[in-house]
């Protein structure tokens, strides 16, 4: 296993143009406003109030969790805050869980927010309704799943934050159904898909990084994710790597571990990774949204963007390669010690971006 503590930042794209590949492709000090640094184009002063520092791990898990049904899913999810508080809902990446908001979540709840953190398809209780369903899972479609999900819930518009795979369904429903997102925070920045920029190669170190995607490209890597123990030691060895600064112990990674139980979790992300690359098919009902999300729409509404200064998946030039992207109100943020799961590693940054991206 790599040494989390020697484990370097692998990117050296060195250009924009690979950068913005990069972001396209995936997607301690930190956890106070003062250790971010803001986009010099937009300053980031505002009268949100200021989230108390925050002991990462100090809400191990949720009070408990409720069901649904949302368009093709019964979705698992958690709820804090008050009933009729103005909505935020975060958005969990790969491999991770609801647990990376089991911090984030009684911040904003104190707040006044009330705050959804639903489990994704193939996730923990997250449920397909029918055995007939294709277990896709291009980028459209896990946004509709969120869309659904708040029809379901009765709420119109939400403040939408992620990370990584969360980052991206963000991302894509305020460049879509902007009317749906009262504002965006998004770590890693503009993670949404461009199958064609997908196809060219990277950097070598930066390559590197993304090996379980190639693994996952081949039936030897299926077989690994369907394998419940071959499963369990990759996932904890992604978490390692890009979480080099990260200090959890075993049963934070096992709360989170539990949700790749889900009878189609590795369905779902071979399907994800594949479909990235082009070595998979979508479906056809979902061209036409994939086809407005290759021209890389531009995204209106207010955004805070986060980067984790220690991810190997950030792209440098402290948000350059993506900033033209967004149009609205804007602010931008570096975390310099933080590794690839934000919310759960910097509870008390990530929660202020979400506060401050509202009051933008």
């Amino acid at each position: 296993m790599i040494d989390r503590r020697s484990f370097g930042k692998v990117l050296g794209v060195g250009t924009g143009a690979a950068a913005a590949l990069l972001a396209g492709l995936h997607t301690a000090s930190a956890t106070t406003r003062s250790a971010s640094t803001a986009s010099a184009a937009t300053p980031t002063t505002s009268t949100a109030p200021a989230v108390p520092a925050t002991v990462p791990g100090a809400h191990p898990a949720f009070p408990r969790l409720k069901q649904i049904k949302a368009g093709l899913l019964n979705v698992g999810y958690a709820e804090l805050g008050p009933a009729h508080g103005p909505a935020v809902i975060c958005l969990h990446g790969w491999p991770y869980d609801i647990h990376s908001y089991a911090d984030v979540a009684p911040l904003l709840a104190e707040e006044g927010y009330r705050v959804i953190v639903p489990y994704l398809r193939g996730h923990g209780t997250t449920r397909f309704l029918s055995d007939r369903t294709f277990r896709n899972a291009q980028q459209s479609v896990i946004a509709l799943d969120i869309i659904a999900l708040m029809d379901a819930l009765k709420i119109e518009k939400a403040v939408l934050a992620g990370f990584d795979w969360g980052a991206r369904t963000a991302g894509i429903i305020a460049a879509l159904w902007a009317r749906r997102c009262k504002a965006l925070v998004s770590v890693g920045g503009y993670l949404i898909t461009d199958r064609e920029a997908n196809l060219k190669p990277l950097a070598p170190e930066a390559e590197h990084a993304w090996w379980y995607q190639y693994y996952f490209a081949t039936e030897r890597g299926r077989l690994a994710l369907e394998d419940k123990s071959l499963r369990h030691d990759l996932t904890r060895l992604v978490w390692d790597t890009v979480s080099p600064t990260w200090e959890f112990d075993d049963a934070t990674f096992e709360r989170t571990a539990a949700a790749f139980d889900n009878p189609d979790y590795a369905a779902v992300v071979i399907h994800n990774y594949r479909w990235r690359l082009s070595l998979a098919d979508g479906e056809r009902g979902y061209d036409g949204l994939e086809k407005q999300l290759a021209a890389r729409p531009v995204i209106g509404v207010p955004a805070v963007t986060l980067d984790a200064g220690r991810d190997p998946f950030t792209a440098p030039g402290d948000g350059t390669a993506y900033r033209d992207r967004f149009v609205g109100a804007y602010a931008h943020r570096t975390l310099p010690e933080t590794g690839h799961n934000v919310p759960q590693e910097a509870p008390a940054a990530f929660a202020q971006a979400v506060i401050d991206a509202d009051r933008l």
